[in-house]
C-alpha cells in the first residue's frame, strides 16, 4: 500500500529511530510492522534492507538514508566478493594464466558481474565499472556476432531471426541500472526492437521448425525494455515490451495452452539470482516492474508463489544455479548468495516475493 492511499485512508507516514517508514495512525496509534519486514530490516545484507525499504516500505530511492544505504551496497561483503577478482584497471580475465577473457562466461565474466551487481542494487556512476562494461559491449559489437552462428537468419523465415537476445537484453538492463548507458546501449535496444518476433518473444533455436519464442531468451529483453521505457519514455520500448508480455500472459506464466500442465518443472521453482533462469518469481517480478500484474493471467502464477510462502511469512530459495568458488570455473560465482533449500527463508527471494503480493494486493 503506497503512501497516497495510506493518506486518503487517514494514515500519516513517518519514520522510526532508524529512519525507516513506519504508520501511525493520526490518533497517535502506532501500526505494528509485520514480523516478516522486521526480520528483513535486521538482515546484514545492505542490498535486502534497501529493496526491503524501497519496494515494500515505499521509501524513495534519493532520501539521504537510501542514498547511503546504497553506499553501503558498493563497500558490502557481497559486492567485493562480486568484484574480488578484478583487476586494478576494472577488466575482468577470466583466465589470468593466458591473461585472456571470455566476456559472457558464467556467472563471473564481465556480463555476469555487472548483471549481478546492478541485481544487487549497487549504486549508479561508478566509472570503475566502465572497463567492464566494454569488454562486453566490444565483444557484442564485433562484426562476427551479427553472422552465423551467433546470429542466424533462415531462408523464409526472416522475422524470426535467430538470436540470444538475452545477452542484448541484460547488458541495456544493468547499463541503466548501473548509470553506464550511452549510445551503443541505444543500438542495443534497436537490435532488441529489431529481432523481436511475430508471437512477441526472442530465440535462439536454430532449427527450421522453431516458430515459438523462447521464455528464456524473451523475458530479459522485456525486462531491459520496459526499465528503458520507463527511463526514456521511448513509447517503441514500451510497445515492444508489452508484446513480449504476451507470450507469457498467454500461457498464463507457467502453463501450456494446450492443456493447463506446468511447461517446465524449473518454472515452478524459486532461483536467485535469477541469471538466466526463469520461474513464476521472475516472471511475476517483471510484470510488476513492466506495469502487467494486474492482468487476470497471472492468477494462477501469484496462487502458486503465495503457496510458498513459509510460517515466518519468508520464501525460499528452491533451487540454485551456481557454485560459490574462489576460482573461475563454469556457473561459478565468487560470491555466496545463500543456501537453498524449502523450509529457509532466502532474503532476496523473500523481498521480491513480497514485492510481487504487495503490487497484486496482498496484505504484506
Amino acid at each position: 500500500m503506497n503512501g497516497l492511499r495510506l493518506v486518503a485512508m487517514g494514515i500519516d507516514t513517518a519514520v522510526d529511530k532508524r529512519g525507516i517508514p513506519r504508520m501511525t495512525a493520526r490518533t497517535g496509534v502506532s501500526v505494528a510492522t509485520p514480523p516478516i519486514i522486521e526480520r528483513l530490516l535486521a538482515s546484514s545484507e545492505p542490498a535486502v534492507v534497501y529493496k526491503t525499504r524501497h519496494l515494500l516500505l515505499d521509501e524513495p530511492e534519493t532520501t539521504p538514508a537510501m542514498l547511503a544505504l546504497r553506499q553501503q551496497i558498493r563497500s558490502s561483503p557481497l559486492a567485493r566478493r562480486l568484484l574480488s577478482h578484478c583487476p586494478s584497471d576494472g577488466k575482468i580475465l577470466t583466465a589470468p594464466e593466458r591473461n585472456q577473457t571470455h566476456a559472457y562466461q558464467k556467472w563471473q565474466g564481465p556480463h555476469w558481474t555487472l548483471y549481478s551487481l546492478a541485481e544487487i542494487d549497487y549504486p549508479p556512476g561508478d566509472s570503475f565499472l566502465l572497463p567492464m562494461r566494454g569488454q562486453f559491449y566490444d565483444w557484442l559489437f564485433t562484426p562476427k556476432h551479427l553472422k552465423p552462428p551467433r546470429t542466424t537468419v533462415i531462408q523464409g523465415q526472416e522475422d524470426r531471426v535467430r538470436r540470444c537476445a538475452g545477452q542484448e537484453g541484460y547488458a541495456v538492463w544493468y547499463s541503466l541500472i548501473l548509470g553506464l548507458s550511452d549510445g551503443r546501449t541505444e543500438e542495443l535496444v534497436g537490435r532488441l526492437k529489431q529481432w523481436q518476433w511475430p508471437d512477441g518473444g526472442w530465440n535462439c533455436d536454430k532449427r527450421s521448425e522453431a516458430r515459438i519464442s523462447s521464455f528464456y531468451e524473451t523475458l530479459i529483453p522485456m525486462r531491459a525494455l520496459a526499465l528503458h521505457a520507463r527511463l526514456t519514455g521511448d513509447a517503441s520500448s514500451a510497445a515492444t515490451a508489452a508484446k513480449a508480455a504476451e507470450v507469457f500472459l498467454g500461457r498464463r506464466i507457467f502453463l501450456r495452452r494446450k492443456d493447463r500442465t506446468v511447461i517446465r518443472p524449473d518454472f515452478v521453482r524459486t532461483h536467485f539470482p535469477f541469471f538466466y533462469s526463469y520461474d513464476i518469481l521472475y516472471a511475476l517480478l517483471v510484470m510488476a516492474e513492466a506495469g502487467f500484474l494486474g492482468d487476470e493471467r497471472c492468477r494462477e502464477a501469484l496462487d502458486l508463489l503465495k503457496s510458498k510462502q513459509l510460517p515466518d511469512g519468508g520464501f525460499p530459495l528452491e533451487e540454485k544455479t551456481w557454485k560459490y568458488t574462489d576460482s573461475y570455473k563454469t556457473r561459478g560465482t565468487f560470491a555466496d548468495w545463500g543456501a537453498a533449500g524449502k523450509t529457509g527463508m532466502h532474503g532476496f527471494v523473500t523481498v521480491y516475493a513480497l514485492y510481487v503480493l504487495k503490487k497484486a494486493g496482498w496484505a504484506l
